[in-house]
Order: structure tokens, then sequence, then C-alpha cells
């Protein structure tokens, strides 16, 4: 029987996810901002803005603290000969198996912010979707890239 799958990405993750949590955060701090200015042009109800303070406050350190590091936490991943093992999710865990067979092409694939701190994502499509592994180190995703890529020529090679 196979286990969970043991790699995680990097830690890095974390300070790239944070960053994307502030950015977020930000549209809704100016969401706020519009609601609040909108309740003192209109006279409504006080209530507005301590309502549009709160969901700033909640959705930042949901977004920037809590969120990033439970993900971290539940993300993990494994390259076997015949698949490649996916998990990931914070309420409902979901693993995944990609059967080499069905892999057509992998990718890297690297934002502005990923490539700040030396972080690209690998992309494994198939015919029906396409699964990620986040976050990794450049160096660990271009091997596991080009390991994926030579596994999935072997299998194919089998069938």
């Amino acid at each position: 029987m196979i286990g969970e799958p043991q790699k995680r990405i990097s830690p890095m993750a974390l300070k790239v996810w944070k960053i994307y949590g502030v950015l977020e955060s930000l549209i809704v701090a100016a969401l706020a901002v519009g609601a609040i200015v909108l309740t003192y042009i209109f006279d409504w109800s006080h209530w507005v803005t301590v309502i549009a303070v709160g969901v700033v406050i909640l959705f930042t350190y949901l977004f920037v603290f809590l969120l990033p590091t439970i993900k971290w936490k539940r993300w993990r991943y494994e390259v076997r000969e015949q698949e490649i093992e996916l998990q990931r999710g914070i309420l409902i865990v979901k693993r995944t198996l990609v059967p080499m067979v069905r892999v057509q092409h992998v990718d890297t694939v690297q934002g502005p912010i990923l490539k700040r701190y030396g972080l690209s994502t690998i992309t494994i499509s198939t015919a029906a979707n396409v699964h990620e592994i986040p976050a990794l180190d450049m160096e660990e995703a271009d091997e596991l890239r080009n390991s994926i890529s030579q596994l999935a020529r072997v299998a194919e090679d089998d069938v």
C-alpha cells in the first residue's frame, strides 16, 4: 500500500503566498474605503464602517497569516515511476494520482513574485486536466520537470 506523499514544497512558498494575501487584502481594503466614503456621503449607519473595517481585518488575518501556513503544511507531492501523487487542501484534503502514461507535457511557470524568491511552479498537462506543483526551488523544479518528462516517455514506450 502506498502511503501519503512525503515531499514538501519550498518553505519560501509561505512568503510568496503571504505577499499574494497582502495584495488581495489591499484590494479588499480599497473596497472598504469606498464603502466608508459612501457611508459618509450618504449618511448611512456607522455600522457600515465597523463592518467594512472588520471584513478587512478578518480577510487580512485569513489570507496573510492563517491560510498560507495551513496550505503549506498540507501541500505534498511524490513522483514515482508509474505516477505522480499530489496532496493538497485545507478543510478537504484532495489526493490526486496522475499516471505517467497520461502525461502529455510538463512546464515550469514563473511569475515576477516567484522569480524574486527563486521559485517555479510545475504544470503537468494530461488530456483532461492541468495539475500543478507550486512554489518549488528553481533547480528542483527543473530537475523534476526533466525527470517527469523522462518517466512519461518511458511509460509511453511501455504501452
